[in-house]
């Protein structure tokens, strides 16, 4: 076992990615209270007012319910070793972050802009028809799943049939409001050390995806690997069809994998990246990040031992609590964070 790397294994108090770092640094932790952490081992006392508003930013950005059985699958994590262990994150308002200067950061499928305007405002229209219907808490998840499918066909209809081009979409990307969640460069290059794969697996458009990665982070990772909607261009540059069936954001499990275009890195490249499928199924603990419950299916098909599923809740909040609390291990409130 890499001692060096499980005794860093531990997980305590959130601010953006510094989340997902301390879900591998053992830095020692403690609660304030059933719902605060704190360091330790950086800890220094505080103002009583700056400390009270401290507590009370931490109470309400981070959301644990069962600390016993989240104990109890870091010890199993650390006790395997890295070699047993992978990441699969969803992209859009989990990597990436929701809320950006103010203004709601864009999506794989929002930032992109066609040569004709007039298909950017149907699929604008078709966001506001649908995007309140994903995140409705009275919706049951087989109507939503109906209502997904329509979305999402209705989208790459129109994609296709405006003419979209790969130059759009570089100057899309170019032009984009979305930057990555903090640490998560931090986060990819320490996982990449220590040979811990990442699976990107999105609802959107890999094409976009991985125009994102080269643009704002300037550089690739040998062990991060997509699954998403993936397009074909012909040799003018014109997309003509999507690869594999579609997946959105209520059939995202590891069945996916079957169904969809084979998996790529970065550099859109898939070969040899067959084996690496079959490595990552070897893989029994999981560490699971999303910002919708249906992100949980990602897993789906790993006969995983542990999982930890953390979920990052932008939106909705009241009344969508009590459904992700019950559903991820944590529980991220992205959105209070923005407000501060």
């Amino acid at each position: 076992m890499n001692t060096a790397f499980y005794n860093n294994f531990y997980i305590n108090a959130v601010t953006h990615h510094t989340y997902i770092h301390n879900i591998i640094y053992n830095t020692r932790s403690c609660f304030v209270d059933h719902r605060v952490w704190c360091r330790k081992n950086s800890y220094r006392p505080l103002p009583a007012a700056a400390a009270e508003r401290t507590k009370m930013e931490k109470a309400d950005s981070l959301v644990i319910d069962d600390r016993d059985s989240l104990e109890k699958k870091k010890t199993s994590i650390r006790n395997a070793g890295p070699q047993k262990l992978q990441v699969i994150a969803d992209f859009d308002a989990t990597l990436t972050r929701y809320w950006i200067n103010g203004q709601r950061g864009q999506s794989s499928h929002g930032l992109l802009q066609q040569e004709n305007p007039e298909y950017d405002d149907k699929r604008q229209k078709l966001y506001e028809y649908y995007h309140p219907l994903e995140f409705s808490p009275t919706i049951s998840i087989e109507e939503k799943t109906k209502l997904m499918e329509e979305w999402w066909g209705k989208t790459h209809s129109l994609l296709i049939e405006g003419g979209l081009t790969y130059s759009a979409i570089k100057k899309s990307v170019s032009k984009a409001t979305i930057a990555f969640r903090e640490g998560v460069v931090e986060l990819f290059e320490y996982l990449e050390e220590r040979d811990v794969p990442v699976l990107i697996f999105s609802a959107g458009l890999a094409d976009i995806i991985e125009e994102v990665l080269k643009q704002k982070l300037h550089r690739s990772f040998k062990n991060v690997k997509i699954v998403s909607n993936r397009m074909a261009f012909d040799t003018d540059g014109r997309l003509i069809s999507f690869k594999g069936k579609t997946i959105h954001v209520l059939n995202k499990n590891e069945h996916a994998l079957d169904m969809a275009a084979p998996i790529h890195d970065q550099s859109g490249d898939s070969n040899g990246l067959a084996d690496d499928n079959a490595s990552v199924k070897s893989r029994t603990n999981v560490l699971l990040l999303g910002d919708h419950i249906g992100d949980l299916g990602m897993s789906d098909g790993l006969n995983y031992e542990n999982r930890i599923a953390v979920g990052f809740l932008n939106d909705n909040i009241e009344k969508s609590l009590a459904s992700y609390q019950k559903a991820f291990d944590v529980v991220y409130l992205e959105a209070f964070i923005a407000r501060i």
